[in-house]
């Protein structure tokens, strides 16, 4: 049996990851939702397509985030996302979030980022009433909890 391995906090993880530049990172976003518009004309679109891209990311990200954090299994959606907002988000984003909004049955709940780095230097015109600029976000959650599910979970259940 592997010895017994305590979890990493959110700033030790943040440590351990390679990372880009800040501005880069947010510039180089802001260019792919710049394209994306141009590309699909129709907002609803873009969302659906940052969310796509958000939920491929997630699916991928979930492995590194297991292999790194050292964190042992959750017990409970509850549990699970506590852990995606004070390391997972720590770790891939230099950011924590709060966990809110729980409903009466502990099956949904909302992730609030008081300091989002997706959102330096963004102005949206007139034109992109709707755009769901950091919708990449809510598809990252979404593909690491289903990949979570199809590993761990098979008795839990979510609706995307």
């Amino acid at each position: 049996m592997p010895p017994l391995t305590t979890p990493k906090s959110g700033d030790a993880l943040f440590a351990s990851v390679e990372r880009v530049n800040a501005e880069l990172f947010t510039l180089t976003y802001g260019a792919i939702v710049r394209q994306l518009l141009t590309d699909l004309e129709e907002v609803e679109e873009v969302n659906k397509q940052l969310d796509q891209m958000g939920y491929n990311i997630g699916a991928r990200l979930v492995d590194e985030f297991l292999a790194k954090s050292n964190v042992s299994r959750c017990v409970n959606f509850k549990e699970t996302a506590d852990t995606i907002a004070k390391l997972g988000f720590k770790m891939f984003l230099g950011v924590t979030a709060t966990v809110t909004n729980w409903d009466a049955e502990g099956t949904t709940c909302s992730f609030v980022l008081e300091d989002n780095p997706l959102v330096d230097f963004v102005e949206l015109p007139d034109t992109c009433q709707g755009l769901q600029y950091c919708n990449v976000l809510s598809g990252v959650i979404r593909g690491a909890l289903e990949m979570l599910k199809n590993k761990y979970f098979t008795k839990w259940s979510w609706d995307p």
